[in-house]
């Protein structure tokens, strides 16, 4: 159960980023469209879980080690696309390795006035330390982190339902984005999905057996949707407007729950060092072929992040994400074509 467990954190460690937490992505996907966005945060968290459990499936009957095994199973025909997919999730994930440098900033600069490019720095520097222990000093670092953030959004969520009702739940969402929840809920877990399978990969010597695939999938299922929805009722609370902040559910914990700021605070924070560590490391697997170059392409994306925080973390999220959703589409739907007969 143990080894279960520390997938699962990695897992729920990649997904509670900077996005996730400070509550920018569950407005932009989810909350815009109403009431509606709560369906939506369901269907997405079911796909979430059908692609972990098929790229375990994967994993275990073929024992792919990189991103460009996993793709020479899903795209056999066409061997000229496959470098071309290849490139383009390594450049997401390094995109999305900016973007929790830029939150891990946004954060001093809006919660403690301090510059976003000191807070960026830190986390540039505590990431390529991590690095240098590769992936057990991921699971480790989500074996510590995660239950802690995890307890800490549910007693969050806890409180907030005291002061809600939600049989009228309707009447204080304001629906703002006409466009179909649910193509806004495929493209959030597409892209979400475009981010797991790298790490997924880097986990496979954890998997034990094909039980475990089952339970980490449904584990992780429930704890994402669960902890989705927790952010989704805190954005309930923005007296704002809400599209005008850099982190909504942040805004709200600090003027609804002040007593709570400084521990949603370390939720922040802590969410944004895990997906980036997991990231990060995904990347480097993915990209180098030494010790040597692993070491130096680290250094230089870490450097990069810093520099790129600048543009801003929810002009980023806004932008990026949605763009490699559509992109993430086909890796789904390849999934879910892909058979893996299990004997």
């Amino acid at each position: 159960m143990r080894n279960i467990l520390k997938v699962v954190f990695v897992i729920i460690g990649t997904m509670i980023g900077a996005g996730f937490a400070s509550g920018q992505e569950v407005y932009l996907f989810f909350f815009s469209y109403g009431i509606e966005g709560m369906i939506g945060l369901i269907i997405s968290g079911l796909i979430i879980g059908f692609v972990i459990y098929k790229t375990f499936q994967i994993l275990d009957k073929y024992g792919t080690g990189t991103y460009k095994e996993f793709l020479d199973i899903l795209i056999q025909k066409d061997g000229k696309i496959k470098p071309i997919i290849n490139n383009i999730i390594n450049l997401f994930i390094l995109i999305t390795f900016f973007i929790m440098i830029a939150g891990f900033g946004a954060y001093f600069e809006q919660e403690l006035g301090i510059n976003s490019l000191i807070g960026s720095s830190i986390l540039a520097v505590v990431t390529f330390v991590v690095f240098m222990t590769s992936v057990k000093g991921v699971v480790k670092a989500n074996e510590l982190l995660v239950p802690i953030l995890i307890g800490f959004l549910v007693v969050i969520g806890l409180i907030n339902l005291k002061d809600i009702h939600l049989l009228e739940l309707g009447n204080y969402i304001i629906k703002t984005n006409e466009s179909s929840f649910f193509l806004s809920a495929v493209l959030y877990s597409s892209y979400n999905s475009i981010l797991l399978i790298p790490v997924l990969l880097t986990l496979k010597n954890y998997i034990q057996d094909k039980k475990q695939i089952l339970k980490i999938a449904i584990i992780s299922t429930i704890v994402i949707i669960l902890l989705s929805i927790v952010v989704f009722l805190l954005l309930v609370r923005v007296d704002v407007e809400i599209s005008r902040l850099e982190m909504p559910a942040v805004y709200v914990v600090t003027n609804m729950f002040s007593v709570l700021k400084y521990i949603y605070g370390f939720i922040i924070l802590g969410s944004i060092f895990t997906t980036a560590i997991s990231l990060g490391t995904s990347f480097l697997q993915n990209t180098t072929k030494s010790k040597k170059s692993y070491t130096q392409i680290g250094a230089i994306m870490c450097i990069t992040s810093v520099l790129v925080s600048k543009i801003g973390f929810s002009n980023l999220v806004s932008l990026l994400y949605p763009i490699f959703g559509y992109l993430g589409l086909l890796q789904i739907l390849k999934l879910g074509i892909t058979r893996v007969r299990i004997k």
